[in-house]
């Protein structure tokens, strides 16, 4: 790969990087900010019906699930960001076969560690 090409990486990364940290601070904020009254739309605190507790036990699920998978890809960014820096030449080398990742695959998840 070339020094141009893991400068476009590296840019890409970075707004990759930018974009999951504001969608992982959006969802935070908002499961934070909220009263769980609010976000059922509920007038009282307490659901009277079974059916409401289960919605809103599904979304929270929801809410913590996709919190948890911009966390981890936020993290996959980061480390790849690390790779890029600290070792260039290993940027876009497959972990499993040490085989060079498609151009291609790295520009949809410039991130990816493996040809697959």
């Amino acid at each position: 790969m070339t020094a141009v090409q893991r400068k476009h990486f590296e840019r890409r990364l970075m707004k990759e990087r930018a974009y999951t940290l504001d969608l992982l601070n959006r969802a935070t904020s908002d499961a934070a900010s909220q009263y769980e009254q609010d976000r059922a739309g509920d007038l009282s605190q307490w659901p009277t019906h079974m059916a409401d507790r289960g919605t809103d036990t599904i979304d929270e699920e929801l809410a913590a699930s996709n919190a948890t998978r911009l966390s981890r890809e936020l993290a996959e960014i980061e480390a790849a960001l690390e790779r890029l820096h600290a070792t260039p030449q290993r940027y876009g080398i497959c972990d499993d076969t040490g085989r060079p990742i498609p151009l291609q695959r790295l520009e949809v998840i410039p991130w990816a560690r493996t040809l697959r």
